[in-house]
C-alpha cells in the first residue's frame, strides 16, 4: 500500500501545473457551491426571521380607488373605510375572523415632558395589533379593551422614545404633552425599527375622537383561522369584498376597490420562491463541481494515454490489470479527496467571514429598519456531504480512464508512443 501511495504521488508531481490546475478546477466548484449556498440561506434566513416575529395569520385591509363605474357612481371614486366595516368585519364572519381591529393615525405629534420633547405620528389601534405586529413590551401594557371603551388617554411609547423624553427616569405612569392634552404612559414598546421615530400607540376611539377623524379608519387588522390555503383564502377574500363592496356601492369584482393583504398566502408564496431560489442554487453549484469533474476525468485519460506504454511494460512483467485499474481510480480520488478538501475549508471560511462582515446588517429606510443577510453560512454536514459528493463523483470519473488502462494488450501498449 506504501508503494501504491508512493507511486501515486511521484505521478502527481510528474505534472504539477496540470495537476494544479485540475486540482483548482475541483477546489473551485465546491468553493462555489458553499458560498452559493451561504448566501442563499442568508436572504432565506432574513426572510424566515421577519415573519417569524409576525402573526402570520392576518389579513390587512385598506381602502382604494375604483376602476370601474358601479350603481351610478364614476370609477376613481376613493373607498374610505369606516366603523361600519370593523363591525361587519368582526360579525359577518365568525367562522374565519379570530380577533378584528382598526388602525387610525395622526402625523406630526410632539409630544413633551419637561424641556424635552419629539414629535413623532400617534396610531389609535385596538388590543390586538402588537399580536399582529410583534411589537414587545418591554414595562407596563399594550394598549387594552378598557382603554378602547372608556376612551382613556393611555399612550405606549417606544424605548427609543421614552429614553429622550424621560433620560433615566422611569416612564410607567407619568403624564406628557401633546398640545393641550395629556397622555399617561402605560406602556414601553421595541419593534424590529429599533427607532425614536417609531410611533406612540393611544387608544383607537381616543384618537377618532380627539383629532376629530369621525368613524374613519385606515387600516382594518384581523387574526384569522381556518384560511390555510390560497383557495380557502380566495373565498373568503370573495365573500369579504362582496360585504364591503354591499357598504360602499361599489362592484365586488374591482379588486382595487379595497386592498386585501393574507400574510400567511404571502409567505407561502415567498417560501416556494425560497425554495427555487435554493434549488437553482444546488443546480448552479452542482454543474460548477461538474465541471471540476470533467477536468478531473479529462486529465486522467491524458494520463493514461502518456502511460500506456508503462503500462505494457507492466503487463509484460506479470502485472495484473485490476492494479493498473486501481492504480488510475486511487489516483483520481486523490485529486478529488485533497482538493475537495481544501475548496471545503476555503469554502467554509468564506460564508462564516460573510457571516462576520456582512451577516445580520441593519439597513434603514426612512423611518424603518431591518436587519438583512442574517447568518449567511452552510451547517457543516452539508459541506461535508457536498464533498462526499464530489468524491464519489471523482472516483466515478476515474473509472472510464481505468478500464481503457486494464484493457489494453501488452503488445499494443508497447508499441504505443
Amino acid at each position: 500500500m506504501r508503494d501504491l501511495i508512493q507511486e501515486i504521488l511521484v505521478s502527481l508531481s510528474r505534472n504539477k501545473l496540470r495537476t494544479a490546475l485540475t486540482g483548482f478546477a475541483v477546489a473551485w466548484g465546491i468553493f462555489m457551491l458553499l458560498v452559493l449556498l451561504g448566501a442563499g440561506n442568508g436572504i432565506i434566513h432574513t426572510f424566515q426571521a421577519n415573519v417569524n416575529t409576525n402573526a402570520l395569520n392576518t389579513i390587512t385591509i385598506y381602502g382604494g380607488m375604483t376602476t370601474t363605474a358601479y350603481k351610478g357612481y364614476k370609477e376613481g371614486r376613493y373607498i374610505q373605510l369606516d366603523n361600519r366595516d370593523l363591525k361587519a368585519t368582526e360579525e359577518d364572519f365568525p367562522e374565519n375572523i379570530i380577533t378584528t381591529g382598526g388602525l387610525v393615525n395622526q402625523n406630526n405629534v410632539t409630544l413633551s415632558y419637561g424641556p424635552e420633547y419629539v414629535t413623532i405620528r400617534l396610531n389609535g389601534v385596538h388590543p390586538n395589533y402588537d399580536h399582529i405586529n410583534a411589537l414587545q413590551i418591554k414595562k407596563g401594557r399594550y394598549i387594552n379593551q378598557l382603554d378602547i371603551r372608556e376612551k382613556r388617554k393611555a399612550i405606549v411609547l417606544h424605548e427609543k422614545t421614552a429614553e429622550i423624553l424621560f433620560k433615566h427616569t422611569n416612564p410607567l405612569g407619568k403624564f406628557i404633552k401633546a398640545g393641550d392634552l395629556t397622555y399617561q404612559v402605560a406602556g414601553i414598546y421595541s419593534d424590529q425599527g429599533n427607532d425614536q421615530n417609531s410611533p406612540a400607540y393611544i387608544p383607537f376611539t381616543t384618537l377618532q375622537q380627539i383629532y376629530n377623524k369621525g368613524n374613519n379608519v385606515n387600516v382594518i387588522v384581523t387574526t384569522t383561522e381556518g384560511l390555510d390555503t390560497e383557495e380557502k383564502s380566495d373565498a373568503f377574500e370573495k365573500e369579504y369584498r362582496k360585504t364591503l363592496a354591499g357598504i360602499h356601492d361599489f362592484d365586488p369584482e374591482d379588486k382595487s376597490a379595497i386592498y386585501v393583504s393574507n400574510r400567511l398566502t404571502q409567505y407561502q408564496q415567498v417560501m416556494t420562491a425560497m425554495g427555487m431560489l435554493q434549488l437553482s442554487l444546488w443546480i448552479i453549484g452542482i454543474f460548477t463541481l461538474l465541471s471540476g469533474i470533467v477536468g478531473v476525468s479529462n486529465i486522467m485519460f491524458i494520463t493514461v494515454k502518456e502511460r500506456t506504454h508503462e503500462f505494457g511494460i507492466r503487463k509484460a512483467l506479470g502485472a495484473k490489470p485490476r492494479s493498473i485499474y486501481k492504480l488510475i481510480v486511487l489516483e483520481s480520488i486523490a485529486i478529488t479527496t485533497l482538493f475537495g478538501y481544501i475548496g471545503m475549508v476555503c469554502g467554509v471560511a468564506a460564508t462564516e467571514w460573510m457571516n462576520k462582515a456582512y451577516g445580520s446588517t441593519t439597513v434603514t429606510l426612512g423611518e424603518e429598519s431591518a436587519t438583512m443577510f442574517i447568518d449567511p453560512t452552510v451547517d457543516i454536514s452539508i459541506a461535508i456531504g457536498a464533498t462526499l459528493l464530489l468524491i464519489i463523483a471523482g472516483t466515478l470519473a476515474g473509472l472510464f480512464p481505468a478500464r481503457k488502462a486494464a484493457i489494453v494488450k501488452p503488445i499494443e501498449a508497447l508499441n504505443a508512443r
